[in-house]
């Protein structure tokens, strides 16, 4: 449990630290931990391994990405926030590799772990959708779509709900 928060301890200790050479005077130190305590924060709530690999599966590199999220060996030990989309990103990859089982199974986490982006949802659901249409679950699959229909606001996602609706009237 401490090993989540350590990054946080190391940035209160620096930024303490900051405050201290301020008051000694030495404001360029000081402003320099300042920096290094603001960069610990900042790797707290984004975790560079998913960073990586989201700018990865953007230019469609899925194995660069496959090995960049490989490195990490406990997403468990991640916040709440970033452990989802590592389940997020993995599951994406699994899809990408036609390997539906550990797709579903990575998506399904990620949900219920808890994507903060509505768009992010949908996206999920929609390729739940995919993979249940796929192993010929219709009733699953139209329940995965309906969801990610109320989930795409933007309808950003129109494209890929006709497209998987058109292969649900095929079957």
């Amino acid at each position: 449990m401490i090993r989540k928060y350590l990054r946080l301890i190391i940035a209160g200790i620096l930024f303490l630290g900051s405050i201290f050479l301020f008051v000694e005077g030495m404001v360029s130190l000081g402003i320099w931990s300042l920096l290094v305590s603001g960069l610990f924060i900042l790797f707290h709530f984004k975790n560079i391994m998913n960073l990586l690999a989201f700018y990865f599966v953007r230019k469609n590199k899925f194995e660069k990405a496959a090995n960049i999220l490989g490195r990490v060996k406990h997403p468990e030990r991640m916040i709440k926030g970033q452990e989802a989309y590592h389940y997020y990103l993995s599951g994406l990859i699994e899809s990408q590799k036609q390997n539906n089982s550990k797709a579903d199974k990575a998506f399904k986490k990620a949900l219920k772990i808890g994507l903060r982006v509505k768009t992010d949802q949908a996206v999920a659901k929609l390729n739940l959708s995919g993979i249940a249409l796929a192993q010929r679950n219709k009733t699953l699959a139209r329940h995965y779509l309906t969801e990610a229909k109320k989930l795409d606001k933007q309808k950003h996602l129109s494209a890929q709900v006709r497209e998987i609706e058109a292969m649900m009237k095929r079957m």
